[in-house]
């Protein structure tokens, strides 16, 4: 079994990229960084359009509701069904493959003149948009160890702006063109991108054989976690920190749109356009991953991530205090997911798609009960007790860091 320091056998090198002969040039790391980004956008393309999507299709409230809670749980069925095939398939084809099917789930939609097949088409993308840790895992795997980290930093940058400006965009398209012109144009795009990811990506004939079933290989997922400590400890720190990120996100908008502010829904939408100043820390945490510098990249990550809920909690009276927290706790929370993904992947990289899609459930857990716990909390008890919320998740994810140095080292320093 390897440790997160030890170098990959013979055979993890080979499914890591160094047998494939294929190492990404930047503009192929670009590629994946938007294809990443733009599938992901289609799990949160709905939030500013439900009112809308609803009165177009007789819909009651409740089964509006629905629709954002459909998709979420279709994304996380899909990370832990689907992800995994990536460390048993070609990569190249199942991307392409999962692309294409997308296409049909967002024309579903797009198209849908029945809540039924709304619903159905929701979840369907959901499940589809984990494509999206498909491409991580196999952009890490294509990096040499040297630069795994900066690839995968710019990858995830990808992610973080493709949720962020998902919302922004959704709302003007709608505005100018319909609720339904958002899905085609993301088909469209999407099914661009499959042709040149088909065209671009190496043929990924090095994968080890396997006698896993399918079965195996899901129960496998789980045999890692109970296996692997760090795998467990970066997991928890993944559903801490994207549940103080969620718990900033789903209820930002609800002090925003009272007095004093009182803002439109695109003004609001806009504010995402800040928050992907965050992502430029996905590239940086990569490169002082790369460096050997994975345990100090975090603790001092979790502690901007506990400070940023200062100038947060006078957003009432200050947007310039929303704004330096909002760059503060997206900055924190992208430069701990990268270094999470970098150290798991590390530790068996032939089993890169299952680490990095269990991981990614605890993500999906995370979000979840941030954006439940923090809309609750708004209605009960105002903003100043998300603040707190948030900040107590916070410190919480410090302390755990913290209190386990042991399991956290820094990272030695790869070589080509």
């Amino acid at each position: 079994m390897l440790s997160n320091c030890e170098a990959a056998t013979p055979r993890a090198a080979a499914r890591s990229g160094g047998g494939s002969g294929f190492v990404p040039s930047r503009g192929v790391v670009i590629l994946f960084a938007v294809a990443c980004g733009t599938a992901v956008a289609n799990v949160y393309f709905a939030q500013p359009l439900l009112v809308t999507v609803g009165h177009d299709l007789a819909m009651s409230p409740a089964l509006v509701g629905s629709v954002v809670t459909l998709t979420h749980v279709g994304y996380g069925l899909g990370l832990f069904f689907l992800v995994p095939l990536g460390d048993v398939a070609d990569r190249r084809r199942l991307i392409v493959a999962q692309l294409l099917l997308l296409v049909v789930a967002l024309a579903a939609v797009a198209t849908a003149r029945t809540a039924a097949i709304l619903l159905v088409g929701m979840a369907g993308m959901g499940l589809l948009a984990v494509v999206t840790q498909t491409l991580v895992a196999f952009a890490a795997s294509l990096a040499p160890p040297a630069r795994r980290g900066r690839v995968v930093g710019l990858v995830t940058s990808g992610v973080v702006v493709g949720i962020l400006l998902a919302r922004t965009a959704s709302g003007l398209m709608a505005d100018l063109a319909g609720w339904r012109s958002v899905y085609l144009a993301s088909a469209v795009l999407i099914a661009l991108l499959a042709l040149v990811l088909h065209r671009v990506l190496p043929r990924h004939t090095d994968v080890p054989p396997t006698s896993l079933r399918y079965g195996q290989l899901l129960r496998s997922t789980i045999t890692l976690f109970a296996r692997e400590r760090l795998l467990r400890l970066r997991a928890l720190l993944g559903l801490l920190i994207f549940a103080a990120f969620s718990t900033l996100w789903s209820s930002i908008a609800l002090p925003l749109s009272e007095p004093p502010f009182s803002l439109s829904h695109t003004a609001i939408g806009a504010l995402g356009l800040v928050g992907a100043v965050g992502a430029l820390a996905a590239t940086v945490a990569g490169s002082l991953n790369d460096r050997g510098l994975s345990q100090r990249t975090t603790g001092t990550a979790l502690a901007l991530l506990a400070a940023s809920w200062l100038p947060l909690a006078f957003t009432r009276s200050s947007l310039w205090a929303l704004v330096v927290g909002v760059i503060l706790l997206d900055l924190a929370v992208q430069a701990v997911h990268v270094t999470n993904q970098t150290l798991i992947y590390a530790l068996h990289p032939d089993a890169g798609s299952r680490l990095i899609g269990g991981y990614m459930v605890f993500y999906s857990i995370g979000s979840a009960t941030g954006a439940i716990a923090a809309t609750s909390l708004y209605t009960a008890a105002g903003w100043g007790a998300v603040c707190a919320l948030g900040a107590a998740i916070s410190c919480l994810a410090f302390a755990l860091w913290a209190l386990t140095p042991h399991s956290i080292p820094d990272t030695t320093r790869a070589t080509d």
